[in-house]
């Protein structure tokens, strides 16, 4: 066997399977002090956050490093964001929630993605940043797939089964099983079964 092969697979695994769960065993006892729920099979990477007790994680969910919930207010009762069973988010995905925010089981959200449910007043007779913020939750479905980069605005709901393309800004609901992209998103077709076509996401 190569020597130069072994030496990066056993660094590889003493990382991946040892180093990463005793870390994630002490994240776990820190937020869960701190109010957050966390499901069973989880391993929990370095993450980011405002107020623990806010966030909610089924069971069997995978995340990956540097994502960033925020509860952007002051202390409340939560949990305001609920991440169902069987979820995979990847790097760099931002939660920027002030009602709440559902994910739903199976769902793929890539990395990059941004979840906002509020916005600034835009009155002319004030400063914008004087202007109580604007928001209504957002309810992401069963098996949706989110690509690299989408960007989820205030009250939008993505129905079960649909896939959103990289790098949309979807400022309206989607019904399920539709396939949206752009900016803003439209529809750009239908799931169907045994589909070939190539979805870039």
């Amino acid at each position: 066997m190569n020597l130069t092969y072994f030496i990066h697979q056993s660094f590889f695994v003493v990382h991946e399977r040892y180093l990463n769960k005793a870390a994630s065993g002490l994240r776990k006892i820190v937020y869960r002090l701190r109010g957050m729920k966390i499901g069973s099979g989880i391993i929990l990477p370095p993450l980011q956050m405002t107020w623990p007790h806010q966030v909610d994680i089924g069971n069997n969910c995978k995340l990956e490093r540097n994502i960033f919930f925020k509860y952007d207010g002051i202390w409340k009762p939560g949990p305001s964001i609920l991440i169902k069973e069987r979820v995979f988010i990847g790097t760099g995905c931002e939660f920027n929630i002030d009602k709440g925010i559902s994910i739903g089981e199976d769902s793929l959200i890539a990395s990059g993605c941004r979840f906002i449910d509020h916005d600034h007043g835009a009155a002319l007779n004030m400063l914008m940043n004087v202007q109580p913020s604007v928001g209504k939750q957002i309810s992401i479905g069963k098996n949706v797939w989110l690509g690299c980069n989408v960007i989820v605005l205030k009250g939008v709901e993505i129905g079960d089964g649909a896939i959103v393309a990289a790098g949309a800004v979807v400022n309206k609901s989607i019904p399920s099983k539709e396939i949206w992209g752009g900016v803003p998103a439209k529809k750009i077709g239908d799931r169907v079964v045994n589909s070939l076509t190539k979805i870039y996401v």
